[in-house]
């Protein structure tokens, strides 16, 4: 396979920062059993991760203006679906290890709660048994996010089993324009109800799939057509990229940047047949291998380190969306990374008004975590090229602070 960062005039082209379609997305690969989501008993798809979270609220039932509980370190997106379903949100701090601390949350603000949002994050899911216990006996339902963590064991269950619902995004798997899952093992989902797409939407929704795949050089014998073909599209004037880096967002803006538009629309008819006919192992396979890649490059990196002891045996039952590294002195690492488009993204932008909690390691970690994706159209020498870069600057980094006398 061809490297999809390949150096090109002095520059190497941008990597993706998700799955993109080609030919080899339709080659099966044999890997060991690995639980998903999508085994669940009852299941709908939606348009992605927010809407699912969104419904799963709806399917709950709850009333106007109660609480839910929600991580402090978070993607927006986890927060947004809470308030347009006309609730409240609480938050619950972090232990080291990514579970909720729930001995930090105080008992007043649990009797106020409905429902709580808790994720697997970066693919590497964890047991919840003690969230299951603790939301038991308390009468709050428990949404489980697998927006990182698609295929998974999660302890003694299988992703999504220990949740009331669950939720997933299958872009961030599969090569779609769009698409969440909504799911439970044990309760029926009441129908959504979702609007039909318009027909132009569905053949943008076709083309845009196509578009991706030939931005990143995908489907050898054809491309020079799509490369024509999508030149001639986009002829008409090109829009400047807008920055997602917002200094002090106000709800509504941060609102406004989570596209909630379509939520309560069904999915495309592109994202429903790639999912269908896609097959999974190689989805799997080459994200356990990437991650693996990761580790070895920074087992022993200066300035920085992995932020979990990482097991190989949870992670040959996982699909890892991102390797987790922490970064001592983060900032400048991080925007020299942005700089050079490589595929390092760091959750910066939390909610308004997300409170400082005794204990919480919610906070640093939105500060020096950085998310390395491991999805599978990022090759060997993609990973390669990305792992170097963030040692090249760390190194800088460590030899500006601790300069060789001469």
């Amino acid at each position: 396979m061809q490297s999809n960062s390949e150096e090109f005039n002095g520059y190497y082209r941008p990597l993706p920062r998700g799955p993109v379609l080609d030919w080899e997305s339709f080659g099966r690969m044999d890997v060991p059993n690995v639980h998903s989501v999508e085994n669940l008993k009852y299941k709908s798809l939606t348009t992605s991760g927010r809407a699912a979270i969104h419904q799963a609220l709806l399917q709950l039932d709850l009333p106007a203006y109660s609480s839910v509980l929600v991580p402090t370190y978070h993607c927006p997106t986890m927060v947004a679906p809470v308030l347009l379903a006309n609730l409240n949100v609480a938050y619950f701090g972090l232990l080291p290890s990514g579970l909720p601390h729930l001995d930090a949350i105080e008992e007043s603000t649990a009797k106020k709660c409905k429902a709580m949002l808790v994720p697997h994050y970066f693919g590497l899911a964890k047991s919840l048994k003690q969230v299951r216990q603790w939301c038991d006996e308390r009468g709050i339902a428990l949404i489980e996010d697998c927006a990182h963590c698609y295929f998974g064991q999660a302890g003694e269950r299988a992703v999504g089993e220990w949740g009331d619902y669950s939720t997933a995004s299958l872009s961030k798997f599969f090569p779609l324009p769009e698409a969440g899952l909504l799911a439970s093992a044990h309760r029926p989902i009441k129908p959504l109800n979702l609007e039909k797409p318009s027909l132009k939407a569905q053949i943008k929704g076709c083309v845009d799939v196509m578009e991706l795949a030939s931005r990143y050089h995908r489907f050898a014998g054809i491309r020079p057509f799509l490369a024509s073909f999508f030149k001639l599209k986009n002829i008409r004037g090109q829009q400047s990229e807008v920055s997602d880096i917002v200094k002090n967002p106000e709800v509504a803006e941060m609102m406004r940047d989570c596209d909630m538009a379509r939520i309560e629309q069904a999915p495309l008819w592109a994202a429903i047949a790639l999912k269908t006919v896609l097959p999974r192992g190689r989805i799997i396979l080459q994200r356990q291998i990437n991650f693996a890649s990761y580790a070895a490059y920074f087992s022993n990196a200066p300035g920085a380190r992995p932020l979990f002891p990482i097991c190989a045996d949870s992670v040959a039952s996982a699909a890892p969306y991102v390797y987790p590294l922490w970064v001592d002195d983060p900032d400048s690492i991080y925007q020299a990374l942005r700089a050079l488009k490589l595929p390092v993204f760091r959750w910066d932008r939390i909610w308004p008004n997300t409170p400082s909690l005794p204990g919480d390691i919610g906070p640093q970690w939105s500060h020096h975590v950085l998310q390395l994706l491991c999805h599978q159209d990022l090759n060997t020498a993609d990973i390669n090229h990305t792992a170097q870069a963030v040692l090249r600057l760390l190194q800088t980094q460590q030899a500006s602070r601790h300069p060789v006398n001469s």
